[in-house]
């Protein structure tokens, strides 16, 4: 290989990481709070969710999606919900979809029906919804609200 090919092929590969790096770099972060006991709502959310991953995907791109959900919001995620077909099918089909739950208005939903509330599965346990929503902002989250 002479001395100006190397050269390339040294400027080609650095190109690439760079390009890696850049990339992985760009991820997109979406937070998306939830706080009605509404199913039009909630899959107005898992619709925006879906369109939002696509988007990205068609772009080469990766989005992290977490729905928050506290208040009457929490409805959304309980083994009754109308929407947990749908919140079951849309967590195996994206990796990076998460489901956070409030702790608070969970202790307050117990606490008035006088037994556990029992959640989906795709629920994961958050101790306050708002402080989630404001820490997943501080890292860069965009946060919509439908």
């Amino acid at each position: 290989m002479t001395f100006v090919a190397k050269i390339l092929s040294a400027f080609a590969l650095s190109l690439f990481f760079a390009g890696s790096a850049l990339s992985a770099e760009s991820a997109h972060k979406l937070a998306i709070h939830v706080d009605q006991n509404d199913p039009a709502v909630m899959n107005l959310v898992l619709n925006n969710a879906k369109n939002v991953q696509s988007y990205y995907a068609g772009k080469g791109e990766t989005v992290t999606i977490e729905i928050v959900a506290y208040g009457p919001g929490l409805k959304m995620y309980t083994a009754d919900s109308p929407v947990k077909d749908r919140i079951s099918a849309m967590s195996l089909e994206h990796e990076n979809l998460t489901f956070a739950a409030c702790g608070n208005t969970l202790a307050a939903m117990e606490k008035k029906a006088g037994t556990k509330v029992e959640l989906v599965s795709e629920a994961t346990m958050v101790p306050s919804g708002v402080v989630r929503l404001i820490e997943l902002q501080e890292q860069g989250y965009s946060y919509i609200r439908p």
